[in-house]
């Protein structure tokens, strides 16, 4: 029998990217999408596809009903779909706050608590969480998204202890840069949550504009096949890694935050951060 596995965040990017060596790689791959027209482009693709909005309760049990009407059990789930709401955390209400984290935390879990009865049942199955450099170091202008990465972190490792004794295996994939439709998504947001012109930080928002408005790559910028490849050992390795790191900023970072101290690594996010510019 092929193994089911469900992706979040189907539409673009590195979800569309999964759904597709997914599918090549010979998973039965359930690929959701929070829109419509989204939803259905996926199904002219060929994917089983449900819509599935990450920040409604209501949207993830009605998917999931229908998700399981298809199949009892599934072998991997994909937490991908999320987006980044930038602005200095000053300029962030707590109503935008709690917005991004419904969509990239809330969500998240509330899907997880949902597969976990049958992979536990069947003891077996792997939950993989696309996380990001930004879920273990900050940078400045990227709080919302850091908190909500950083609570990823925390919920994942927490489960995996309670897990221990079950062969439901859990991995963080940790990417830098990856070309997507990230930045872009994240103007959006911005434009949308963030007053610029009555912030103490109107200078340092129009690099940041410019920087997410640009079609350069960043630098070390991956391709989404390098997710892929990191996604591919956590659902077929016997062991899992617990972390998969992608892209040198991220594995450079890793190492620096073990060895040195955090006023240090304040200077260096700080430079790295370019005041949102970079």
């Amino acid at each position: 029998m092929m193994r089911a596995v469900l992706i979040t965040g189907c539409s673009s990017g590195i979800g569309l990217c999964l759904a597709q060596g997914l599918k090549q790689a010979g998973y039965r791959v359930f690929a959701t999408a929070r829109k419509l027209q989204d939803v259905e482009k996926l199904s002219h693709l060929g994917f089983e596809s449900y819509q599935l909005d990450l920040a409604s309760s209501a949207s993830i049990q009605l998917a999931m009903r229908e998700i399981f009407s298809q199949t009892d059990t599934l072998y991997g789930l994909i937490h991908n779909g999320a987006y980044g709401q930038v602005g200095a955390l000053e300029d962030i209400s707590r109503e935008v706050l709690e917005a991004q984290f419904q969509a990239n935390v809330f969500g998240w879990h509330e899907l997880t608590n949902l597969v976990l009865p049958s992979m536990k049942k069947n003891n077996t199955g792997r939950i993989i969480y696309l996380s990001s450099v930004l879920g273990f170091v900050a940078m400045p202008f990227r709080g919302p998204y850091n908190a909500s990465k950083f609570a990823i972190e925390g919920l994942v490792d927490t489960l995996r202890l309670e897990l221990t004794n079950t062969q439901v295996q859990l991995s963080l994939i940790q990417p830098g840069p990856i070309e997507s439709q990230f930045r872009a998504n994240a103007y959006l947001a911005f434009k949308a949550h963030v007053d610029m012109d009555k912030s103490d930080y109107k200078e340092n928002y129009q690099g940041m504009i410019q920087r997410l408005k640009s079609t350069k790559l960043a630098a070390y910028t991956l391709s989404p096949e390098s997710i892929l490849n990191c996604t591919l050992h956590a659902l077929e390795a016997p062991k899992a890694k617990i972390h998969y790191r992608v892209t040198f900023p991220t594995k450079l970072f890793a190492v620096l935050k073990r060895v040195l101290p955090s006023r240090i690594m304040d200077k260096i996010l700080s430079k790295a951060g370019g005041g949102g510019k970079r």
